[in-house]
């Protein structure tokens, strides 16, 4: 028995090293550094300590729409080795985002600050729980070297959470602003942020220092928060949104569902009318795909026609913006998608 499944694992291993472009199967796929996909394995050490004991969930075979392309172009690599040079982390990587390929082909990286450990223990997300180095004061001028070496026209900044930081990280957020404005003032700039549960007013400081895009995730419908997303409060993140426009009406705010977890098409709406509510711009809507068997199961793979439909229906609702497809994430295309609702905010205003 264990020299058939030795060489089955054999046989798997060349079809995967042959192949140019991948089907993320089995155990969802992280990309390396290295611009190879390689499985998550039990016998690899924990990145999710809290996981350890929980057990396995199935894990369904993915559909001919969920496709990526190995990420093998020159422009990746060059990416990578600005990244790498820099000491920098991305949460393409950590996250083992499937877009990784053709993101960093266009030197597109959405750069993780704070560190890679998060506080939290989400069960959808594949980046590191535990406890997080002390922050890195210099990161500011690194992640500000970078965009300029990138020649970034627009770029994304986001992070862990830090609940064992007085100010949740906003100092920090501030800092990484200030320091991308300094060198590359032409760039304009998002970020993604924690909530700043329990940090009594740090976010305004944020909010003050007047990014392009706030960008905060309600990820999934309220009734699913308690599995997926425990330690967030899903009306402290829409009253933090509804903050952003209170505070800087002209700012641009932005949040992204994950569907395929169990929602109904009715709580995703209903999630859409909070979202305008709270005067959100930009909603994206992505397919959620498991990292692991230690994470939350798949309920079930959405059609490419749901997202179109799940599309029409935020427009009609008045978002400036709304991206809608299996593969789409927070920062997927996001340079071009903040032009069009830059245009979309001017016509509306015409």
């Amino acid at each position: 028995m264990s020299q058939k499944v030795t060489k089955a694992t054999r046989l798997r291993q060349r079809a995967q090293t042959r192949h140019a472009t991948l089907q993320l199967d089995d155990d969802a796929a992280s990309v390396h550094l290295s611009a190879m996909v390689t499985l998550i394995e039990s016998k690899q050490k924990f990145r999710h300590p809290e996981k350890r004991n929980r057990p396995d969930t199935p894990v369904l075979r993915k559909p001919d729409w969920i496709r990526v392309k190995a990420p093998v172009s020159p422009g990746f690599h060059e990416t990578h080795e600005i990244v790498r040079s820099k000491g920098l982390v991305t949460v393409c990587q950590e996250a083992g985002c499937p877009n990784i390929g053709e993101c960093w082909e266009k030197k597109h990286a959405t750069m993780m600050i704070l560190g890679e450990v998060c506080t939290r223990a989400c069960s959808f997300c594949n980046v590191s729980t535990g406890k997080p180095s002390p922050v890195d004061e210099d990161e500011p001028r690194r992640v500000a070297e970078a965009v300029y070496e990138m020649g970034l026209q627009h770029v994304v900044i986001t992070s862990v959470d830090r609940d064992d930081l007085e100010d949740g990280g906003a100092r920090h957020f501030v800092n990484v602003i200030n320091a991308i404005r300094s060198t590359s003032p032409g760039t304009t700039i998002e970020i993604l942020t924690p909530d700043f549960l329990r940090k009594d007013g740090w976010e305004n400081l944020v909010i003050d220092a007047a990014p392009d895009v706030f960008n905060h995730n309600l990820e999934t419908v309220p009734r699913l928060y308690f599995s997926i997303r425990p330690g967030a409060r899903y009306y402290h993140s829409l009253r933090l949104l509804e903050r952003v426009k209170t505070r800087d009406p002209n700012q641009f705010t932005k949040s992204g569902l994950m569907v395929g977890l169990g929602e109904s098409k009715e709580e995703v709406m209903q999630v859409m009318d909070d979202m305008r509510s709270a005067g959100i711009d930009f909603l994206t809507i992505g397919q959620y795909l498991q990292p692991t068997r230690k994470h939350a199961a798949v309920d079930r793979f959405v059609h490419p026609d749901e997202f179109r439909s799940y599309e029409e229906i935020a427009r009609s609702k008045g978002f400036l913006m709304v991206s809608a497809s299996p593969l789409t994430r927070s920062s997927y295309h996001a340079d071009e998608d903040f032009a069009k609702m830059k245009a979309a905010r001017v016509a509306a205003n015409q």
